[in-house]
């Protein structure tokens, strides 16, 4: 039988395969063929074996080759009805942001159409301790309709206006720890906390139309390839985002990038509802899947609904998502049972520990063997950092969100936790030193999608280029290996894909190809390092001359 030729040889690249043990940093080739790679080694033998008469070869020469990247936690479709309207990232007090929503109003006007105000990436910092309320924002928006999102996208502001478009006008009770904040005469502030309390706005707000969505998502996808990202897990799905990604996938030249997609749980939904997710486990398409399920333990710091084993400076974090835990372990067992990863947003240390205890409940892994999985994990009580080691549970981490801590403690989530527990934020090295698994990723929107930003975070653990810039927690700074692994490697078995995330025979030939090699180059550099190519399938596509 003749011996299977390839179809590309990648050559005399500097390759970080990625499989323990390979410190080879000599050029060496890459063989693939039918989208999956044959062989790596010496160009010469590479050539001997595998080249033929149709074999196309790119030239490595100088370049440096990793698996492509996948960031294991962002939110591509879901951003797209969120992100409407004024970025408000650069807002630092009221004075800019009513500027800010000032301007965004001018333009409104000047649009006509839906006469909405919409924002989103508002830093708590902006507030400076002011409670929120609608009256801080209603002369800036003239009285229209208005939502503001904070950028962690679980707390918003509503105007006046809003609140009574969608018949908001008091206290109401969720299933959840969601909550319409009021003031002493049971009157709505317009704060709202959770999900649950704002989708009254959204649901009469305009939506994009499916087109739109559909547009802006294969261009968020289109871009993840430009900093050396193919693949990702979407962390906010339901029947629509798989029906999105299969639309998608069968149109024009399919997914830009290979999709994992959990699918949402809440305390709220029905036993028909539940019914209806676990008949989708298996869904799939050429470069998507299901299969997870996306579970919350708590809300987040900054409002005192991170869920915590102490309460906060302001008394709040006793309360977890659930009213009642025993039907967040119910879940865990219902859908493990069905054959599905879980996958839970867990932030405060609390929330952390008892989604470890939920887990330990069913062996912490799917039937097929893939790890049950922890999002954001931002304060760690040490006993639960090695909880996860010994039950083998992936953190999935996303170490840009220390950007929006303070250097002196004065933002609302280093307030509320108090110096020790701050010290404890989002100790990646911590985790990895007790030999639990790590995944990387952005969350984005709420951090940037850029993948070269979420890596010089990891290793510098401040903003890179501002060299002289505060250091958080600098113990807990990884190496640019490892940094890399969590990315690729971490990132892939996180989502149980055995095959993705490394360079070997068998593997996907999903591939990132540097102008220097991420390894050596330093954190400060590493943001702005050209990826020249991306292969998905073995499939090339250019970034950068």
């Amino acid at each position: 039988m003749a011996e299977l030729k390839a179809d590309l040889i990648i050559a005399s690249a500097r390759v970080h395969t990625m499989v323990a043990g390979d410190e080879n940093t000599a050029p060496r080739s890459i063989a693939i063929a039918d989208g999956r790679v044959l062989a790596v080694g010496s160009d010469d033998d590479i050539a001997e074996a595998f080249r033929g008469p149709q074999t196309r070869v790119d030239d490595g020469a100088g370049v440096t080759v990793t698996p492509g990247l996948i960031d294991a936690h962002l939110h591509p479709i879901q951003g797209v009805e969120l992100c409407q309207g004024a970025d408000l990232g650069a807002v630092r007090d009221l004075r800019d942001l009513r500027n800010a929503l000032s301007a965004e109003t001018a333009r409104v006007r000047e649009r006509g159409g839906d006469g909405w105000v919409r924002a989103w990436n508002l830093d708590y910092a902006a507030f400076d301790g002011a409670t929120l309320s609608s009256h801080l924002i209603d002369e800036a928006v003239d009285g229209m309709p208005a939502l503001l999102f904070f950028f962690d996208f679980h707390t918003a502001i509503a105007s006046t206006e809003a609140l009574r478009r969608s018949g908001i006008t008091g206290a109401r009770a969720f299933e959840d720890s969601s909550e319409i904040i009021v003031d002493a005469s049971g009157a709505p502030t317009g704060e709202l906390r959770e999900d649950s309390a704002y989708q009254p706005i959204l649901e009469v707000a305009p939506k994009p139309s499916r087109a739109e969505t559909l547009e802006s998502a294969r261009a968020t996808f289109a871009k993840m390839r430009r900093s050396g990202l193919t693949g990702g897990t979407i962390m906010d799905g339901n029947s629509e985002t798989l029906d999105l990604l299969e639309a998608l996938d069968t149109t024009g030249l399919g997914l830009p990038v290979r999709i994992v997609s959990a699918m949402d749980v809440k305390p709220t939904y029905t036993s028909e509802q539940r019914a209806a997710i676990r008949n989708q486990r298996d869904r799939a398409g050429a470069r998507w899947r299901g299969g997870v399920i996306k579970l919350y333990a708590d809300g987040v710091i900054d409002t005192g609904a991170g869920w915590l084993y102490e309460a906060d400076t302001d008394g709040d974090g006793l309360a977890g998502f659930w009213p009642d835990q025993t039907d967040f372990v119910a879940a865990v067992q219902e859908f493990t049972a069905a054959g599905f990863q879980i996958a839970t947003h867990a932030i405060g240390d609390r929330a952390v520990g008892e989604t470890i205890t939920a887990y330990e409940g069913v062996g912490a892994r799917s039937r097929a063997g893939i790890p049950h999985r922890i999002e954001h994990l931002e304060t760690l009580d040490p006993r639960d950092v090695a909880r996860l080691a010994a039950a083998g549970i992936t953190a999935s981490m996303q170490l840009p969100h220390l950007q929006w801590r303070i250097a002196d403690g004065s933002d609302e989530w280093a307030r509320r936790l108090g110096p020790q527990r701050a010290a404890r934020g989002w100790n990646a090295a911590s985790v990895l030193a007790a030999g639990a698994p790590l995944a990387l990723g952005s969350d984005w929107p709420i951090a940037d999608l850029d993948a070269r930003f979420g890596l010089a975070w990891a290793m510098l653990r401040r903003a890179p280029g501002a060299r002289d810039a505060f250091v958080y927690e600098p113990e807990q700074r990884l190496s640019a290996a490892q940094a890399l692994h969590g990315y690729t490697r971490g990132a892939a078995l996180a989502q149980g894909d055995d095959d993705l995330g490394i360079i070997r025979p068998g593997a996907r030939a999903d591939l990132a190809v540097w102008a220097e090699d991420p390894l050596t180059v330093p954190g400060d550099d590493l943001a702005e390092l050209p990826v020249i190519a991306t292969y998905l399938d073995g499939l090339h596509t250019s970034h950068a001359a």
